[in-house]
């Protein structure tokens, strides 16, 4: 089934048997046409399939499928190779950023801790040529503080008339493209208005860390390493605010499929490295990650923070309550009987799809939603722990979900790095710079978000 630009209120997937959805999208590589072979020449080319994301044939046009395809790993090889060649007018500075739940798959497929797998990373991609490796887990701290700001400010403002809740997450692409290309109104105002932690990184590194370099971000190749194809369209439409404006934060997005593809392919000899921060010679003293079982965990920091603004109680530990399925759990706050705050995660399409009715009817008890398009959360990304055939291998899965429990948590608020970057980067917690890069608008179906979005 080729993929297409449609203008249809509903979802397609919504109709398709389990072998339709797997159907995979093939789009021709520009290195196949042009008889391009080099040391990773095996390496697959990017499909998407209707079964990986939300991101199906109601979202994605032709030429977004093309631009897709070019994401890969001939694309990276490409700027390494420009690397090497004698003008130096065309060289980059090649920064890879990895996503932290991408770390427990390479530990798992590795037999490796999470830390030693990261080293092992960090030291294949310098081995090629990468001259940066960092961890977006600060981005993630900044797309979480804003959403619990966020959060606090839309419970106060919320009422009958004009009702700001339930707000609904927005760290993952593949659920904010469906709710901008197919849903749009009613569900779009109810966007946390956050930038996702890929978009928030591509700021990191093209604005702050380029001027830190004394670098034009145009001179700066960022790659990012994910567990899902949805991030190859985020990257599409990625603005960054920089001086020079028209600047892509993302360059290109590679699975953590793709990279190990490449390591088990490669004969280099890698010597393991620490990865590196945005702040100069500092190396990564240890990996930490967020409050979530599979995820970036936006539902348990935003409820403690909530419980504490709003109605100062202290919360430890979260408790989730599956409803339907394991995948669609709920987190309430009660004092005296009565219910105070009413949390809910929804991963997957029959769950979205779920949250998605009942908002419309207006019969929808929650106050938040944490929305993932994976179900079982982004550990499970199709561009990892995956079978040769394309099923889940879900010995791997299950190792790997171990792994990141075993990761410690550190709180967003915490972070010292997070906050001396609000005040050197942004101006301070509450400044225009904040708003301008930090979050974001949504339009309806048919309307780009911005300026680099296609065209049809």
């Amino acid at each position: 089934m080729k993929c297409e630009h449609c203008t249809r209120k509903e979802c397609s997937k919504k109709t398709k048997t389990d072998d339709q959805e797997n159907a995979s999208v093939d789009v021709p590589s520009p290195a196949h046409e042009n008889g391009e072979k080099g040391e990773f020449h095996k390496l697959a080319d990017a499909k998407i399939f209707l079964s990986d994301c939300l991101a199906c044939d109601s979202c994605v046009s032709a030429e977004e499928g093309v631009q897709v395809s070019q994401q890969n790993a001939k694309d990276f090889f490409r700027v390494l190779n420009l690397n090497k060649k004698c003008d130096t007018s065309k060289h980059k500075v090649l920064a890879v950023s990895v996503c932290p739940q991408s770390l427990p798959y390479f530990a798992a497929k590795f037999s490796l801790s999470v830390t030693d797998a990261s080293r092992r990373l960090c030291g294949f991609l310098k081995s090629l040529g990468v001259h940066y490796v960092f961890n977006t887990t600060i981005a993630a701290d900044f797309s979480i503080l804003e959403s619990q700001k966020e959060f606090v400010r839309r419970f106060r403002q919320h009422n009958e008339e004009e009702p700001t809740l339930p707000m609904l997450t927005s760290a993952c692409p593949g659920w904010v493209r469906y709710a901008e290309r197919v849903l749009g109104h009613p569900v779009t105002p109810h966007l946390c208005t956050a930038k996702s932690p890929q978009q928030i990184m591509g700021s990191l590194v093209k604005d702050y860390f380029a001027r830190r370099q004394n670098l034009s971000p145009d001179k700066i190749f960022h790659v990012i390493v994910a567990p899902c194809y949805d991030k190859k369209l985020e990257a599409l439409q990625e603005d960054v605010l920089t001086a020079s404006r028209g600047s892509r934060g993302t360059d290109c997005v590679l699975t953590s499929g793709e990279i190990t593809q490449m390591m088990e392919q490669s004969d280099l000899s890698v010597r393991d490295a620490a990865l590196d921060t945005l702040f100069g010679d500092m190396k990564e003293e240890e990996i930490r990650r967020h409050d979530g079982a599979s995820s970036d965990g936006y539902l348990a920091h935003i409820f403690r923070h909530a419980a504490k603004e709003l109605f100062n109680e202290d919360v430890g530990e979260v408790t989730y309550r599956a409803l339907r399925n394991k995948d669609f759990q709920e987190v309430t706050l009660e004092k005296s009987g009565e219910v105070l705050l009413r949390f809910a995660a929804a991963y997957g399409f029959r769950n979205i799809q779920n949250v998605v009715l009942k908002l419309k009817k207006g019969k929808f008890p929650y106050h938040f939603v944490e929305v993932l398009a994976c179900a079982g959360g982004c550990l499970n990304g199709r561009g990892q722990a995956q079978t040769e055939d394309g099923c889940v291998d879900k010995a791997l899965l299950q190792k790997m979900k171990g792994i990141y429990t075993d990761i410690p948590v550190r709180l967003p608020e915490t972070s010292s790095h997070v906050q001396e970057l609000y005040q050197e980067w942004l101006d301070g917690t509450d400044s225009p710079r904040v708003q301008e890069a930090l979050h974001t608008a949504y339009q309806g179906p048919g309307h780009p978000a911005n300026s680099r979005d296609i065209k049809w």
